[in-house]
């Protein structure tokens, strides 16, 4: 895709540990041939590309305003022919309903509804394979408390993402 052309997808950061295991997680169970990317939750999957600048400054200017926020691993989400780590965080979806205001008009069909957050490690595989992965993993998920650490700017390039920037919470407002 020409980079101009290129829509743009907006993550949150997990906090580092969380990161690696998820990503760990989505090595030994996402169909090598499809997996191009790290864990990420995914808050926005096509943002106008002609409007990366003034994404980049929203982004920037949350960072410099939000602490991290915090959430929970709360356990195993069957995603029908996948299987992704379930996430809650009120604070991130209140960010994420603002950027959204913020680009009202902009967004796709996708983006305009709230997302189930989730870091996806399993997609494209058998029903059968999805149930059996979220039966082993079942026993070993433990919920647990952490917090998002910003956010990430990526173009979609069809497999890789290029990254285009991380945006690290070092306010001290605290999202809802």
């Amino acid at each position: 895709m020409a980079a101009d052309l290129a829509p743009l997808i907006l993550t949150a950061l997990l906090p580092k540990d969380l990161h690696s295991w998820a990503t760990n997680l989505r090595d030994c169970h996402f169909p090598s041939e499809r997996n191009f990317l790290e864990a990420h939750v995914t808050l926005f999957h096509a943002l106008p590309p002609q409007y990366e600048g003034e994404v980049m400054d929203l982004c920037k200017q949350m960072a410099g305003e939000l602490a991290p926020i915090d959430a929970q691993l709360v356990g195993v989400m069957p995603l029908g022919k996948g299987t992704a780590l379930k996430l809650e965080s009120q604070g991130l979806l209140a960010l994420r309903d603002a950027i959204a205001d913020h680009f009202h008009g902009l967004l796709t069909g996708q983006d305009q509804h709230r997302p189930r957050l989730h870091i996806t490690i399993q997609n494209k595989v058998t029903i059968e394979e999805a149930k059996a992965l979220q039966a082993e993993l079942a026993d070993h998920v433990e919920p647990c408390r952490f917090a998002f650490r910003g956010l990430g700017l990526f173009r979609y390039r069809g497999g890789p993402w290029e990254a285009r920037g991380d945006y690290v919470f070092r306010g001290r407002e605290r999202a809802i």
